[in-house]
């Protein structure tokens, strides 16, 4: 039996503008939620050019209790898909978002500034190698 992807993040509320300086990449994300409890989530989204198709087990739900680690499982989908996912199947609240990569000493960030419902919320979060 093979080891289930897991996925170690942290996750920052950005109060200022300084990172902006240090943006290598931008991209626009379109998501939305086909489903969402404490357990699991199961979202489509559109990052770019391509679309996607992601299963994520709540905080702590079949990896050891940390609550920054989880079970992530994603596939790759045509875009075609996924906007006739996000006008039909997906729950009202679509997220809009653009998505830029800031590199901060040795780590990238993965900077995420929101649009629509939830213009002006800026949030950093940062993938991990391990919980500690």
């Amino acid at each position: 039996m093979t080891t289930p992807p897991i996925e170690i993040e942290r996750k920052f509320l950005v109060a200022s503008d300084a990172w902006r300086a240090d943006i290598t990449k931008s991209t626009r994300i379109e998501q939305g939620y086909l489903h969402s409890d404490r357990e699991r989530a199961v979202r489509v989204r559109i990052k770019g050019e391509q679309a996607f198709l992601t299963i994520k087990g709540g905080a702590g739900v079949g990896t050891t209790d940390s609550d920054i680690a989880r079970l992530e499982f994603e596939y790759e989908i045509s875009v075609e898909d996924a906007s006739a996912m996000l006008a039909n199947l997906c729950k009202p609240g679509i997220i809009k978002k653009v998505r830029h990569l800031v590199k901060v000493e040795g780590h990238v960030f993965e900077v995420d500034e929101f649009g629509g419902e939830n213009a002006g919320l800026i949030v950093a979060e940062l993938e991990l190698e391990a919980v500690d």
